[in-house]
C-alpha cells in the first residue's frame, strides 16, 4: 500500500511540473502589446546635435548596440523595448550600431517602417547614432546599400558616411572627437562597414576592403597631421570580426569543454589561450571573413587604435589581445523570448579625455539589467510591460547564470583551465 501511495505521489508531483512548465512557457511566449513604438517617418523640425565631444567631465560614454534584428516577428515589440531601456538606463553621448539592424524587405516602405521604429528611439531622446550595416541589411529586396544608407540619413539622430566617401562597403566613416571644452580633436572613432558575403562564394562572409584601408591610413596620417604629428589615439567598430582573432587563440582537442570549431578549417578547435589577455566568455566560434585585404596589420601598423568593437557572434561577449589590440564582440541586442535571451545584452565603452591612451568596457547582460530590483521600481510607475519583459529576464536570468556558474566551476575544477575571464 505505501508503494503505491508513493508512486502515486511521484506521479501527481510530475503531472503538476509538466503542467507548471507548459504553463510558463505559454506564459512567456504570449507577449504583449508596446505601445509606445514610434513608426513616423523623419520629422525635418527635429534637430539633433550631432557633434560628439566629451562631457563636462572629461567623459565619453558610448553604448554600443549590435545586431538587432529587427523584423515583423512576435518579439519586434520587446526587441525595440530593450533597446529603448538600455538607452534610458545608460544616458550615453553616443549610440553606435554595428549592422544587422534591421531585416530587408521585398516592399521598401515595410523595410523603412522598421527603420523609423529604430532611429525615433534615438531622434525621440536627442542622442546621436552612428550608423553602419552588417551582412544582413541589404541581403535582400530592392533596396542598395547605398538607398538604406540614405534612408537613414532623413533622421537628424544619424551620422554615416557623407557623399566624399564611394566605397563598395559604403558606411564607411569616422568620428573624430572633440575635447570638452574647445574644437581640439581628442580622440577618434573609426566606423568600418565590414560588407555582407564574398561575391565569389557567397557561404563566406565578407571583410574590409583595399579602398577602405587605404582611406583609413589617409584620413589617420591627416589627424596626426593636425595634432601637430601626434597620433590620434582610436577605437574602431564593425560588424564583422578580423580573422586574426584565431591567432590568439589556442588550438585545442575537440572534446574540450568550450572548445568551438574554426568556421572555415574542419577539425580544427580553438579556446582561450591562458597566456594571452582574455576577457569574458567564448561561447560560439568567431566568424570573420574568408579573404583578408590587410585590415588589422594596417591598424597595427599606425599604431592608433586601442581596440577594436564588433557583433555579428549573436552569443559571444568576449575579448583578446593582439599584438597591442583588444579585439572585442559584443551580444546580439534584443528580446527573443526563450531562445538565448539570457546571452544577450549590450556593450558600455567609456574613455576619458584626461587619458585617451586607455578606455573602459563592460558587457551588461539582459538578466543583470533588468532585474528584480527594476521589477519593482516598474511596478511602483504602473509600468505593466516593463513589469512583464523585466519579470521574465529577471526570471530565466537568475536560473540561467546559476547553472552556467556551476557548469563553467566544474569545468574549470576537472580540467584547470580557465573558460571565463573578467569582462
Amino acid at each position: 500500500m505505501a508503494k503505491k501511495i508513493i508512486k502515486k505521489t511521484v506521479l501527481i508531483a510530475l503531472l503538476v511540473s509538466v503542467v507548471v512548465l507548459i504553463t510558463g512557457i505559454i506564459y512567456f511566449e504570449i507577449e504583449p502589446e508596446n505601445t509606445n513604438i514610434i513608426f513616423d517617418a523623419a520629422n525635418a523640425q527635429n534637430v539633433t546635435d550631432k557633434t560628439i565631444k566629451f562631457s563636462s567631465d572629461g567623459k565619453l560614454k558610448i553604448l554600443h548596440i549590435a545586431d538587432t534584428h529587427l523584423n515583423y516577428d512576435k518579439h519586434f515589440d520587446s526587441s525595440v523595448w530593450v533597446i529603448a531601456e538600455a538607452c534610458d538606463v545608460e544616458k550615453p553621448d553616443l549610440v553606435v550600431l554595428t549592422g544587422d539592424n534591421t531585416h530587408p524587405n521585398e516592399d521598401p516602405e515595410k523595410t523603412k517602417k522598421l527603420i523609423n521604429a529604430l532611429m525615433n528611439i534615438f531622434e525621440s531622446r536627442s542622442i546621436p547614432v552612428a550608423v553602419t550595416f552588417g551582412n544582413h541589411d541589404s541581403e535582400a529586396g530592392p533596396m542598395t546599400r547605398e538607398d538604406i544608407m540614405e534612408y537613414y540619413k532623413t533622421f537628424s539622430c544619424v551620422i554615416t558616411a557623407d557623399e566624399s566617401v564611394n566605397f563598395k562597403n559604403c558606411a564607411t566613416f569616422n568620428i573624430p572627437v572633440l575635447a570638452s571644452d574647445s574644437d581640439e580633436v581628442k580622440f577618434n572613432l573609426w566606423v568600418f562597414d565590414s560588407g555582407d558575403y564574398d561575391e565569389d562564394d557567397p557561404r563566406h562572409y565578407d571583410r574590409v576592403r583595399t579602398e577602405q584601408i587605404e582611406w583609413y591610413k589617409e584620413t589617420s596620417a591627416k589627424l596626426k597631421s593636425d595634432n601637430g604629428g601626434e597620433k590620434v589615439n582610436s577605437v574602431v567598430f564593425q560588424h564583422i570580426i578580423v580573422p586574426e582573432i584565431y591567432d590568439v587563440l589556442k588550438k585545442v582537442d575537440s572534446k574540450q569543454p568550450y572548445a568551438i570549431e574554426h568556421i572555415y578549417n574542419e577539425d580544427e578547435y580553438y579556446a582561450f589561450d591562458p597566456e594571452n589577455v582574455n576577457y569574458g566568455t567564448l561561447n560560439e566560434k568567431p566568424c570573420p571573413g574568408y579573404y583578408n585585404d590587410g585590415q588589422f596589420d594596417a591598424l597595427v601598423e599606425n599604431g592608433d587604435v586601442l581596440a577594436m568593437f564588433t557583433g555579428h557572434d549573436h552569443t559571444n561577449a568576449f575579448g583578446v589581445r593582439n599584438q597591442g589590440i583588444d579585439i572585442y564582440t559584443s551580444p546580439m541586442t534584443r528580446y527573443k523570448g526563450l531562445a538565448y535571451t539570457t546571452q544577450y545584452g549590450y556593450r558600455v565603452v567609456e574613455i576619458d579625455e584626461n587619458n585617451t591612451s586607455t578606455y573602459e568596457t563592460r558587457v551588461e547582460r539582459l538578466y543583470d539589467v533588468f532585474d528584480f530590483g527594476y521589477i519593482e521600481t516598474a511596478k511602483d510607475n504602473g509600468d505593466k510591460y516593463s513589469k512583464r519583459i523585466a519579470f521574465e529576464l529577471a526570471v530565466k536570468g537568475s536560473v540561467q547564470e546559476g547553472f552556467m556558474k556551476l557548469y563553467q566551476s566544474v569545468v574549470e575544477l576537472i580540467t584547470g583551465r580557465q573558460v571565463t575571464y573578467p569582462h
